[in-house]
């Protein structure tokens, strides 16, 4: 029997790096992997896969509809999907082997097989061949991410009717695709397939997209996409799927209640959410509790209610994000390292990797007034952008709020060419307390995109200079 000072069940984004830094801190450490391969979901089907999807897709893009404009004639592009799948492998591979040479790098023992708790310390792992070892912990940390969320009734067989899982493993591309749920993961895997030829339409119970992220943001995003071709049917809920055989039949009616209709596709994508996966680990046996949302009840040092167990990630409360997993991975490993771990939750980005990208740090406009905050609100257009006027990406613009008294920036919204690393300055200014002063008065490099930050910094005081 192996004894540990830590045993961490799930080598994701936030398991592996919470193992990592425990290990720095010189605490014999120990992971749990299921799959053959380590990094979770988001290495092997979800974060880094989708990115290179969507990086090849925007190129095949490019090459047929915005190069002829830049003066570049390369004839009609070809597309070979199994070529480009391939690419997209050779990146989570890479990836995936990088987290197991640091693992090995920094001493950390890993077993595969599934993780379960066995009792007080004990963990106990669960290999495919039938074996099974425990291993001993002073402490364990739960990281074992999340999974799909289901549609009742409707019934994923990863062919047809296909998870994002499913959908970043197509064999060709299809001719129609029907997208249920207008969230992050919808709409991009959505732009993916859209770009390389398929009819795309997104059907989405709520009356907007991107349902917690800026309302103004959310519009204009729309509108954007629908430029681009992508069909939206909001305000309206799928009752059934049923699979025929050329593809499937979609049926929806509005959420108020209506008449039915039924939408034709070739390929149905199920992305309304995901869901804690908590299932299999023996919570029950060491009587860890959940909340009404299936998730593990921690404080806010990550301890759940059984002395020695600790959960990250997407099983507790909380966005469900990669960095924000990490963070919660590095902090738990420092507490129990007699460290003080700390994370802001008012400073956790948010990026949509669609063309254009969205991002967004902080309160949106909604919750603001909500929560009865009087604030300011300074905005600059693309349009207004020297390097965005000149490479033709104008769409979209960048929006500070900054508390009305104090100037204290409390959010910042982009809809926009980079948005996602565009976001990181003010998140750094944010966990400084910057104001949006601090910013409009901070030198920006020009020609750059981040102008448009300082003008809509500038702009919360009335006095952009390029509008």
């Amino acid at each position: 029997m192996s004894s540990y000072d830590l045993v961490v069940i799930g080598t994701g984004p936030g398991g592996y790096v919470c193992a990592l830094r425990a290990a720095q801190l010189g605490l014999k450490t120990a992971v749990v992997e299921k799959r053959p391969t380590h990094g979770g979901t988001c290495l092997n089907v979800g974060c880094i896969p989708s990115k290179a999807l969507l990086h090849a897709s925007e190129a095949f893009e490019e090459a047929t509809k915005h190069l002829p404009v830049l003066g570049i004639t390369v004839g009609e592009p070809q597309l070979d999907l199994a070529k480009m799948m391939s690419f997209k492998q050779e990146g989570v591979d890479g990836n995936t082997k990088g987290v197991a040479f640091l693992l090995k790098k920094n001493g950390v023992d890993a077993f595969q097989g599934t993780g379960r708790l066995a009792g007080a310390g004990r963990v106990e792992v669960l290999s495919e061949d039938g074996g099974n070892q425990i291993l001993e912990a002073k402490n364990v940390v739960i990281a074992t991410g999340s999974d799909v969320a289901n549609l009742p009734g409707v019934i994923i067989d990863e062919q047809v009717v296909v998870s994002s899982t499913g959908a970043l493993e197509l064999a060709k591309v299809p001719g129609k695709l029907v997208v249920i749920g207008a969230g992050v993961i919808g709409l991009e895997l959505g732009s993916v397939w859209r770009r390389l030829g398929a009819e795309v339409t997104v059907v989405e119970y709520l009356d907007r997209i991107l349902p917690g992220m800026d309302g103004e943001v959310g519009k204009q995003f729309q509108r954007i996409l629908a430029k681009q071709g992508i069909t939206f049917r909001l305000s309206q809920k799928v009752t059934g799927v049923e699979r025929t055989n050329e593809g499937a039949k979609v049926t929806v009616e509005p959420a108020a209640g209506g008449a039915a209709e039924t939408l034709e596709a070739d390929v149905v994508l199920v992305a309304i959410g995901r869901v804690p996966y908590t299932a299999g680990l023996g919570l029950e046996t060491v009587g860890v509790q959940l909340d009404n949302k299936g998730r593990i009840l921690t404080d806010d040092r990550y301890a759940t209610n059984v002395t020695g167990i600790y959960a990250i990630g997407d099983v507790i409360a909380g966005p469900m994000l990669a960095h924000k997993a990490e963070d919660e991975g590095v902090a738990v490993a420092e507490i129990l390292a007699g460290k003080a771990g700390h994370v802001n939750y008012g400073v956790i980005p948010n990026v949509v990797y669609t063309t254009p990208e969205v991002a967004s740090v902080g309160k949106s406009e909604e919750e603001l007034k909500k929560d009865g905050i009087a604030y300011n609100t300074g905005k600059f257009p693309f349009t207004a952008n020297g390097r965005a006027k000149v490479n033709h990406t104008t769409d979209g613009f960048v929006k500070v709020l900054a508390d009305a008294a104090t100037d204290r920036v409390l959010g910042v919204h982009i809809v926009g060419p980079d948005a996602g690393n565009l976001i990181m300055e003010v998140a750094v200014a944010m966990e400084f307390g910057a104001s949006s002063e601090d910013i409009a008065r901070t030198c920006h490099a020009h020609p750059t995109l981040t102008e448009a930050v300082k003008e809509a910094a500038l702009a919360v005081e009335k006095r952009a200079l390029h509008m």
